[in-house]
């Protein structure tokens, strides 16, 4: 599957926990949980980014390139019977993602080194990995973690979500196991990542509930954060 391409504005902060509790009871009035979330209003995300071996997603990210993109494999709470393959590219302040559904086995193959396989699967986004693999030698390299925490609200298509527990997986290069070796990132306690994704406009009373003393919009990349430990 290969989603057409479709550009959204999204807007990151960093915010402790008292912003944290305000915006979310402000929030919770007039949008909804996400379908897909557990019980306790939350999911777990893995994401396995590649890059090459000259860290080229990791220094665009850090020179601040307009144009840009990232490859990870995405799966949610631990469970491999629904694996993605993404793309997410960034142009100037925009973004947008495209996926691809994998099998286990399939995923399994690709973070060994097998490719071969990607060539009988009639995917542009995977036939578009393959030769990158091949050309710009990308690689898996890190497995990011986090608890994410969403909601949703028509108009606009808008999606906020606060991100906490952000971990990484060191220098551990060996992926999909049952028990994950990572170690937690944040600088102080209680850090989160509010990010507010949204189409063409985004509405007024949304703008309103977020707005807050102290908040500044701020570029953050949570691979670009889990790199400095390896």
């Amino acid at each position: 599957m290969y989603a057409s391409p479709r550009y959204r504005h999204e807007l990151k902060y960093e915010i402790g926990t008292a912003q944290y509790l305000a915006l979310r009871h402000r929030l919770k009035a007039v949008m909804q949980p996400d379908e897909n979330v557990r019980a306790d209003g939350t999911y777990l995300i893995r994401s396995i980014y590649f890059d090459n071996f000259h860290d080229k997603a990791l220094w665009e990210r850090i020179n601040g390139t307009a144009n840009r993109e990232k490859f990870r494999i995405r799966y949610y709470n631990d469970d491999l019977s629904h694996i993605m393959l993404e793309k997410k590219a960034k142009e100037n302040t925009l973004t947008c993602k495209t996926f691809a559904l994998l099998t286990e086995e399939e995923c399994r193959s690709l973070l060994r080194g097998d490719t071969a396989w990607m060539l009988y699967r009639a995917d542009p986004l995977i036939s578009e990995l393959y030769v990158k693999m091949k050309t710009q030698l990308l690689r898996p390299r890190i497995l990011v973690s986090y608890i994410r925490e969403p909601y949703v609200y028509a108009p606009g298509n808008v999606r906020i979500t606060f991100d906490r527990e952000i971990r990484t997986g060191l220098f551990h290069r060996t992926f999909l196991e049952p028990q994950v070796q990572d170690i937690e990132t944040a600088d102080s306690r209680g850090m989160r990542i509010l990010e507010v994704k949204y189409d063409a406009f985004l509405p007024e009373v949304i703008s309103h509930l977020i707005q807050q003393e102290g908040l500044r919009q701020q570029s953050f990349s949570k691979y670009g954060i889990c790199r400095r430990f390896g």
